[in-house]
């Protein structure tokens, strides 16, 4: 296998990859619109259901740490198909499942599972396109790697409406059989297995103080004490753990010397920025049109359309177009679209329903215009070897991000009630610090550097 991967097989690559991918980045969200019919199925309340969403979630970012060490000790090859077994089997328990207390056990062995899949996805593409094409291969995972938690509530509606609940989790099951079959055969194996040795310390550190963070940010719309608490305590492991990775330096469970590379630093910034932007929106846009618009649920998805259409466009040329030109020029004017397209929504929200569609369009190719330009930043200066540890750090900031925006969302709308124009204004102001950042990404492609 050579160092970088032909064209055909680059695109080979990104369809088996996909395949395996888009189910597991569809149940973050579609799992959600089953809420009601599992608390009628089990007899729960609703604080009991919601767990099925947050365990899934707090699994996934548990194990995203550990995936650097786990790539290096058994291939990402290995570690692939194991990932996707792993996700169909909790898939076909959550299917089983007999009471709600069970489904959010089988939640956590699918969420173990869905966690490493999208790092994995960037480190494979990312090590097989090689620096001068990551923009290219990053726009084309990147078109379903967004759109997918857009689309997860209209596809759960249908399968929900028609099948019922459980094959919310029994659809997997098929995509995952032919994701596992396809990469046994196209799936090169990595050679570069090494026998590294697990970085304990840092495992008992940073795992609980990922789950800490992210479960105190999860409920701080609704326990403020707990949720301090939480997070504190995940704050201080967090310090603990980098004075710890300081001392072990690349042998810590994730690597912080990635850190001095400003390329990777300056994008580790904006993942985490940009990840506060897109979720921050993505909790607010279907309560606005239904609580201050007065839309029927079954018409929100088709009013976010406009979203993913400008998304899936953009993400479509701007790889390629951050490849030629550089990633600054490609994610600044995507912060700049997506700046303008926001503040439509915090200062006029009282237009009309056809001018906020052509936001949300803008919104959306600004967003893709930041992936571009980020993933083409990412790796840039990474050694390939070095790429399963960058994939894994950036996979925890963005979580933590995201995280961030939907609490900050979810604060201010708690406090304003049915006015949405402060809580767009809050996700605005991060945005702007997005389109501030991109001005320190590198100005010039790989070609032109080397």
């Amino acid at each position: 296998m050579p160092t970088e991967a032909s064209e055909r097989e680059l695109l080979r690559l990104v369809g088996v990859l996909l395949l395996g991918a888009m189910a597991a980045l569809l149940d973050t969200t579609i799992v959600s619109i089953a809420y009601d019919d599992l608390t009628r199925a089990f007899r729960a309340g609703v604080s009991q259901v919601q767990w099925v969403g947050t365990a899934y979630l707090l699994a996934m970012v548990a194990v995203i740490p550990a995936m650097g060490y786990l790539s290096e000790r058994f291939g990402t090859r290995r570690l692939w198909l194991a990932t996707l077994s792993l996700f169909l089997t909790g898939s076909v328990l959550c299917s089983m499942a007999w009471s709600i207390e069970s489904l959010i056990a089988f939640r956590v062995v699918q969420g173990l599972g869905a966690g490493l899949i999208l790092p994995l996805v960037l480190a494979i593409l990312a090590a097989e396109a090689g620096p001068r094409r990551v923009g290219r291969a990053m726009g084309l995972v990147g078109i379903p790697g967004q759109l997918a938690p857009m689309l997860g509530p209209v596809a759960g509606g249908v399968i929900v409406a028609s099948l019922g609940w459980r094959w919310i989790f029994l659809v997997n099951v098929p995509i995952g059989v032919t994701a596992i079959l396809l990469a046994h055969r196209h799936l090169h194996p990595n050679s570069t297995r090494t026998d590294t040795r697990l970085d304990r310390r840092g495992l008992a550190l940073l795992i609980p103080a990922v789950i800490l963070l992210m479960a105190g940010l999860s409920i701080a719309d609704q326990q403020w004490t707990m949720s301090a608490g939480l997070a504190a305590i995940g704050a201080v492991l967090v310090v603990a753990f980098i004075g710890h990775a300081r001392a072990q330096g690349e042998k810590a469970l994730v690597d912080l010397t990635l850190l001095r590379k400003g390329s990777f630093a300056i994008a580790a910034l904006l993942v985490f920025l940009s990840g506060a932007c897109l979720y921050g929106p993505m909790l607010l846009m279907p309560l606005f049109f239904q609580r201050a618009r007065g839309f029927e649920v079954d018409q929100v998805g088709w009013l976010l359309a406009p979203q993913g259409l400008g998304l899936m466009l953009a993400l479509w040329f701007a790889g390629r177009w951050a490849d030629r030109s550089g990633p600054r020029i490609v994610a600044t004017l995507g912060a700049a679209a997506l700046v303008g397209g926001l503040a439509l929504f915090a200062w006029f929200d009282e237009a009309p329903t056809g001018v906020l569609g052509c936001a949300l369009f803008v919104m959306g190719a600004g967003f893709g215009g930041i992936g571009a330009g980020t993933s083409t930043a990412s790796y840039r200066d990474v050694a390939k070897d070095r790429i399963p540890r960058a994939a894994s750090l950036l996979s925890v900031v963005q979580r933590i991000g995201a995280s961030l925006g939907t609490v900050v969302a979810a604060l201010i709308l708690g406090a304003t009630g049915t006015t949405f124009g402060p809580a767009f204004t809050a996700i605005l102001v991060l945005t702007v610090a997005v389109l501030v950042v991109t001005r320190f990404l590198p100005s010039s492609p790989v070609e032109k550097r080397e």
